[in-house]
C-alpha cells in the first residue's frame, strides 16, 4: 500500500483512441487532462493533428495544448517541467491528472527524466540549418559519423532534426550527444502512484485501416488548407519541428509541387503508420504498462464504455 497520489498515463499509437479512453475516464473520474503530444501544443494546428474541436475542449479541457507558436521550438525539456507544473496543480485541486498521448519521449522524460544536455542554441542550430540548405542532410549526418560516430550509426542520413540537434550538442559543449545517454536525471515515477495504459488494437491490420481512414478525414475537414494558410507565413519553413510533423511535411512538400495530391495521400498515410510502429515499438520495451484493447476476441471494436471499464479494472488493481 502507498499514500502517493495517483497519476493515470494513457498511451498508445496515432489513431488507436487515446483520446476517446482519456475523456471517458474524465467522465468517471475527478480528474483533468493533460496533453503529452509534441504537435498539439502548436496553435493553428489543429486539423492535421487531430486536436479536440473548440467546443470538445470547453467539455473536455486539455492543459498543455495551443501553448506555442508554430514558428517556436519545443522540446522534451520543456514539456517535463510544464506536465510536472500541471501535474502538481491538478492534484492541488484534489484531482487526479490523467496524462494523455503519444509523444513516448515525452512520456520517458517525464517518468525517468533526462539526460543532462546542453540547451538549445538557436544561433548555433541556425548556423547548421543554413549549412545543410546548401550541402544536404547526408553530408551534414557524414560530419557527424566523425565527432559523434555513436549517434550518426543510430540515425537515418535524411533524418534532419536528430542529426541537426546531435550536431548542435557538440558544437556547444565538445562532447557528443551520445556521451550523455544513459544518464537520465529528474523523473518522476517514484513520486507519484504512476497507472500506465496503452490502448490499441488487436491486429496491425485493422490499427493501419484506422490510420487510412483517419487521414482521409483528416484531408476531407482541411488538411491542406490548414498547411497552406502556415506556408504563407513569413517565419514558417519545412525544417521547423512544427512543420515537420507527421502530415504537414508531405502536405507542405505536396504545395511545393514536389508530390501529386495522390502521392502526398500515400506518403501522408506511410508515414503515419511508421510513427505508429515507432510508438508501439517504444510500447513494447515499457516496463509496467497495462494493454488496453479496443476490440473484443473476435475483432469487432467495443463501446467506449467497455473501454473505459477495462481500464478502470486496471487503475482498481493496482495497489494504492
Amino acid at each position: 500500500m502507498t499514500d502517493k497520489p495517483l497519476v493515470i498515463a494513457v498511451m498508445g499509437p496515432t489513431a488507436s483512441g487515446k483520446t476517446d479512453l482519456a475523456i471517458g475516464l474524465r467522465g468517471v473520474m475527478d480528474a483533468e487532462l493533460i496533453s503529452v503530444d509534441s504537435a498539439l501544443v502548436y496553435r493553428d494546428m489543429d486539423i492535421g493533428t487531430a486536436k479536440p474541436t473548440r467546443e470538445e475542449l470547453v467539455i473536455h479541457p486539455h492543459r498543455l495544448v495551443d501553448i506555442r507558436d508554430p514558428s517556436d521550438s519545443y522540446s522534451a525539456a520543456a514539456f517535463r517541467l510544464d506536465a510536472k507544473r500541471e501535474i502538481k496543480a491538478v492534484l492541488a485541486e484534489g484531482k487526479t491528472p490523467i496524462l494523455v498521448g503519444g509523444s513516448m519521449l515525452y512520456f520517458r522524460a517525464l517518468l525517468e527524466g533526462l539526460s543532462d544536455v546542453p540547451s538549445a542554441d538557436p544561433q548555433i542550430r541556425a548556423k547548421i540549418e543554413a549549412q545543410a540548405q546548401s550541402e544536404g542532410w547526408p553530408e551534414m549526418h557524414r560530419r557527424l559519423s566523425e565527432v559523434d560516430p555513436i549517434s550518426a550509426e543510430r540515425l537515418h542520413p535524411n533524418h534532419s532534426q536528430r542529426i541537426s540537434r546531435a550536431l548542435e550538442v557538440y558544437e556547444a559543449c565538445g562532447k557528443p550527444l551520445s556521451h550523455f545517454h544513459g544518464d537520465l536525471v529528474g523523473g518522476t515515477l517514484n513520486d507519484y502512484r504512476w497507472v500506465q495504459l496503452a490502448v490499441n488494437c488487436r491486429e496491425r491490420k485493422d490499427l493501419h485501416a484506422r490510420i487510412e481512414v483517419r487521414f482521409d478525414d483528416l484531408l476531407e475537414r482541411g488538411f491542406v488548407e490548414e498547411v497552406r494558410q502556415l506556408k504563407a507565413r513569413e517565419d514558417l519553413h519545412a525544417e521547423l519541428p512544427s512543420m515537420r510533423a507527421v502530415g504537414y511535411r508531405q502536405i507542405w512538400d505536396y504545395l511545393c509541387g514536389n508530390y501529386s495530391y495522390d502521392e502526398m495521400r500515400e506518403k501522408g498515410i506511410i508515414a503515419t503508420r511508421q510513427l505508429a510502429k515507432r510508438q508501439l515499438t517504444w510500447l513494447r520495451s515499457w516496463n509496467d504498462i497495462d494493454w488496453v484493447f479496443n476490440q473484443n476476441l473476435n475483432g469487432e471494436y467495443l463501446p467506449t464504455e467497455q473501454i473505459v471499464d477495462k481500464a478502470l479494472s486496471f487503475i482498481n488493481e493496482r495497489p494504492g
